[in-house]
This record gives C-alpha cells, sequence and structure tokens, in this order.
C-alpha cells in the first residue's frame, strides 16, 4: 500500500532499512507554505537526513542500536507548489495510507501546519488519540492574518480533531493571550518546562494512543537557532531529550519533528539536535512495542 504514495527518494536517514518490513516508517514533508516569520522549513528534512550520517546507529541512553529497528525512510512527499489546501490533501491521504497499513508514520517537517491533517487521519484509526506537542508557542488562534491554515494555528487546528481535553502542550512561552485563555479551557497547557510536567501526566496518557509532536522551537534558540521562529528561555537539549526517552514508556502511534529551518543555523547544530532526537524517539516508540 505504500506504493500509492507519491514521493522523491532521498539519502535515507541513519541505518533505515526495508519499508516493506518496517514497523515504523519516516516520511519527510518539506511543507513551507504559511511560515510567518523566516521561511525555509522545506529544506529541514534534507538538511536532517545529511547530518545523521555523523551519529552513531547505537544510543546509549537506552542501550539499543537503530540497526536492530524496524524501520525504514520512505523520502520526501511530492507537494504541490503555492497550493496549501492541495498540499495538505496529499498530507493526510499519505498519513492515512501509512496508519491503515498498520505502521506507525514519523513525520519529518516542514512547518508544523501538517500535524493538523496527520493527526486528523490519525483519528480516523485511534477516535481517542491524545497528542503530545512540544512547542515554544501556543498556535491556538483560529486564525493568523485571516487565514484559518496557518502554522500560527497548528494546535488549535489539532484540538478541533480530538476528544476534548485531549491535547497536552509543554515547554508553551509564547502567544497572545487569547490563545493562553483558550488553552486553559481546552486543552492543558504546561508553560515553559517540558519533562516534569510531563512525568506528572505520564499515569493518564499511557490508557491513550499517543501522537508526539515536536516543534524544535520548543527548545532555547541557544540548542537550535535553526529555525523559523525562534523563542528564547526554553529548556535545554537534555530536558527535551529525556521527555523523548519517556516516550517507551507510552503506546505512540504516530509522531512528527517540525519547524527545522537549516539556513538560518549554518553550523548545523539544529538539524544535528533534531536527528538525534529522532534517533532516540524511534528506538524509544518501537521500543515500547516490543513489549
Amino acid at each position: 500500500m505504500l506504493t500509492e504514495i507519491k514521493r522523491s527518494k532521498k539519502t535515507p536517514f541513519l541505518a533505515a532499512g526495508d519499508e516493506d518490513r518496517a514497523e515504523l516508517v519516516l516520511l519527510g514533508v518539506p511543507l513551507d507554505h504559511t511560515t510567518s516569520f523566516r521561511p525555509g522549513t522545506r529544506f529541514g528534512p534534507e538538511a536532517v537526513r545529511a547530518v545523521s550520517e555523523s551519529l552513531e546507529e547505537y544510543s546509549y541512553y537506552q542501550d539499543a542500536d537503530l540497526r536492530e529497528m524496524s524501520f525504514a525512510d520512505l523520502g520526501d512527499l511530492l507537494l504541490p507548489p503555492g497550493n496549501v489546501s492541495r498540499a495538505l490533501a496529499v498530507i493526510e491521504e499519505a498519513a492515512r495510507v501509512i496508519f491503515r497499513a498498520g505502521k506507525v508514520p514519523f513525520f519529518l517537517g516542514g512547518e508544523h501546519l501538517l500535524s493538523y491533517v496527520t493527526v486528523r487521519a490519525a483519528t480516523e484509526v485511534f477516535p481517542d488519540l491524545v497528542v503530545v506537542c512540544l512547542d515554544a508557542h501556543t498556535d491556538l488562534r483560529p486564525a493568523y492574518l485571516g487565514e484559518e491554515l496557518s502554522h500560527a494555528s497548528a494546535s488549535y487546528l489539532m484540538n478541533r480533531c480530538l476528544q476534548p481535553g485531549s491535547l497536552y502542550q509543554f515547554g508553551v512561552r509564547s502567544g497572545p493571550r487569547e490563545d493562553f485563555l483558550y488553552g486553559r479551557e481546552h486543552a492543558k497547557i504546561f508553560p515553559e518546562q517540558v519533562l516534569e510536567p510531563l512525568h506528572r501526566v505520564l499515569p493518564e496518557l499511557k490508557r491513550k494512543p499517543v501522537y508526539f509532536t515536536l516543534d524544535i522551537d520548543v527548545l532555547d534558540p541557544a540548542f537550535a537557532p535553526g529555525t523559523g521562529a525562534p523563542e528564547p528561555g526554553g529548556p535545554d537539549f537534555r530536558e527535551v531529550l529525556s521527555a523523548v526517552l519517556l516516550l517507551s514508556e507510552l503506546r505512540v502511534v504516530g509522531l512528527d519533528l517540525v519547524e527545522v529551518a537549516p539556513a538560518y543555523d549554518p553550523a548545523g547544530i539544529t538539524s544535528l539536535a533534531a536527528a538525534k532526537l529522532i534517533r532516540e524517539a524511534i528506538i524509544s516508540t518501537l521500543k515500547a512495542r516490543q513489549y
């Protein structure tokens, strides 16, 4: 069924294997239609793959090797330029194919708006889906500058797809007052911190299928300057990494990592941080499925 997805083949992410046998599949989604400050997320998937070869396949954090994990890299989706609605339809259909094939998709963005349709596709298979979102921004606006389909509305749109109280937001430290008021009433929002509140809610998350979405700007810009809307004051890499390792305790059915914009980080720090988080997230997710 995965042959239905129209994509361009790229140099695969570190240690990727055969897609027919893979339990988890990585798919690049170079969506860059609504970025509002600094564009360039369409180049994120390629940059993250390129630096992944500098990493070891072995994770000493988890005493596990990526070469022993059942995952594949499908390449990048072919998206129509200039038409956000059509691009989202292509992304949603690809997500639907993967979910219905019984595989765990890992979408590599691209801007955060892509999570709206990947989450919507996930709810068709998992109606009681919970979303765990790591992001510096609330992204809870019903519209941004008159546009309802915007990366500034990603969490608002995801929340509309979910049952009440199923959106958990961590690391948030920027947004209009209206967003925070909406979040306190319609979501579960944890400002600034990631690890401590995630530990606190872990017992209630364990009962549900989880979609994990990580906007790289949740990190303090000292650790991830290559993103479209950097927000000072965030957690360091170790805290976010520790949160990713907790995925091994959850039933993760889908993931994404978004908003890497490599043009603003010539040293490649952001892409490398993203690649390492992807390695650990893949291992954590697949380890949980072995038990």
